[in-house]
């Protein structure tokens, strides 16, 4: 997350430019003093708080994280032990001629079984089973450079980059996901070059998608919508022509897109942009693409569920569960997916005081998918919602705070 006090010091100075109070402030936004206050004296805030005060101020949410210097981190993950072979395997030390490897090649790489051993790492993903994703990754990523440098000006070349970026688009996925940003951006940039120096126009184009993810979790909105759109426009197909994949990789971006345009109090830039994915979505029909690339499958229903998304990010959680509703019998999406937009339902609830209805959906996600539970600060702002005004706990309700607790 940016540097709390910068929040704090635009805010003051926007609200001064707009001739307005804190007490205005707080009213134009739908907050409490006491939370303008906060953040002005360099307290920190949900990303939802600074939407709602964007939408009050009418600015961008990204002009509240402008401009940043560097800060201490008190809980930095430089020095994670855990994390150390993960670092060696994607940010490896530079000499005069290049990255450093210790390793030597006394056999030729199979390529074969190291495309064996991502598609093994790939289902432990998607179970969010991250501890064996975690600890397969590093030795994968060393041996596709292994086999980059082997076969190096020869005809398996390319397949030896393009196995390499998968391998990196993997970690920059998993380390998005546990919310290592810095280290994931360098696994994607790395795999965007080994993508266009193979020639995978789409490959290439998937790891701008995921890198706009880590932007996003940034607040770098600006940013994400800019690449993703940039890239969108470089690979927009011919709808009559195109692949499921060529479709499912330009929906997802132009998907990404929105999604950064909302949070950053853009709405009709995110509709509008939204419109275009369905499009996407239309020309696919029934069909489902993009499932070979990390970025994720797209079908007809991505751009809804992120038009769902942006509801509640514009704090319209009648929306949310109206819509949510409507499209839940058709729901073919991946469970990351469907569980992602399970937490805004139970945010919708939340917000329409139906507290009995969010414990429910947080308490089914517990039970079918705590591995990826527990890495979503979401699901932890949620359940803290719903104990505010709680003096006891039920036995679920304290098995929660248990697990949220250890998350």
């Amino acid at each position: 997350m940016p540097d709390s006090t910068v929040p704090g010091d635009r805010l003051r100075e926007i609200r001064l430019l707009r001739g307005l109070t804190q007490e205005e402030a707080a009213e134009r936004s739908g907050l409490s003093l006491p939370t303008v206050k906060k953040i002005e004296q360099g307290g920190s805030a949900r990303i939802e708080t600074y939407h709602a005060l964007a939408r009050g101020l009418r600015v961008r949410t990204s002009e509240l994280f402008e401009p940043g210097g560097p800060r201490r981190r008190e809980h930095a993950d430089d020095d994670r032990i855990d994390l150390l072979p993960m670092r060696q395997a994607v940010a490896p030390p530079l000499g005069p001629g290049g990255h450093l490897h210790v390793d030597t090649v006394e056999v030729e790489p199979d390529l074969g079984q190291l495309r064996v051993t991502a598609r093994a790492l790939d289902e432990a993903y998607h179970r969010d089973d991250y501890i064996t994703a975690s600890r397969m990754l590093p030795p994968l990523i060393r041996s596709a450079h292994t086999a980059v440098r082997h076969y190096e000006g020869g005809p398996q070349h390319a397949d030896a980059l393009r196995l390499r970026s998968d391998a990196l688009q993997q970690a920059g996925r998993l380390l998005t996901q546990i919310r290592v940003y810095d280290l994931a951006q360098l696994a994607l940039r790395d795999a965007m070059r080994d993508s266009a120096a193979a020639g995978d126009v789409l490959a290439e184009a998937a790891a701008v998608d995921l890198q706009g993810w880590a932007l996003v979790r940034q607040a770098r909105l600006d940013e994400a919508e800019r690449s993703a759109l940039a890239t969108a426009e470089a690979i927009e197909p011919r709808l009559s022509r195109a692949s499921r994949d060529e479709l499912a990789v330009w929906g997802r971006l132009l998907v990404r897109a929105s999604g950064a345009a909302a949070r950053n109090n853009r709405p009709q830039e995110a509709r509008d942009i939204l419109q275009v994915a369905r499009a996407a979505g239309s020309a696919l029909g029934p069909r489902t693409g993009g499932a070979g690339y990390k970025s994720g499958a797209f079908n007809h229903l991505s751009a809804a569920y992120q038009g769902i998304e942006n509801h509640m990010i514009a704090d319209r959680p009648d929306r949310v569960l109206g819509l949510s509703e409507r499209i839940a019998a058709a729901d073919a999406s991946t469970s990351n997916t469907r569980h992602r937009h399970l937490l805004d339902v139970a945010r919708a609830h939340v917000a329409l005081r139906q507290d009995s209805d969010a414990e429910d959906v947080l308490a089914a996600l517990h039970g079918e998918s705590p591995d990826w539970l527990r890495h979503q600060q979401m699901a932890s702002e949620v359940f803290a919602d719903l104990l505010k005004k709680r003096k006891r706990l039920t036995g679920r309700q304290r098995r929660l705070a248990q697990f949220f607790a250890a998350a």
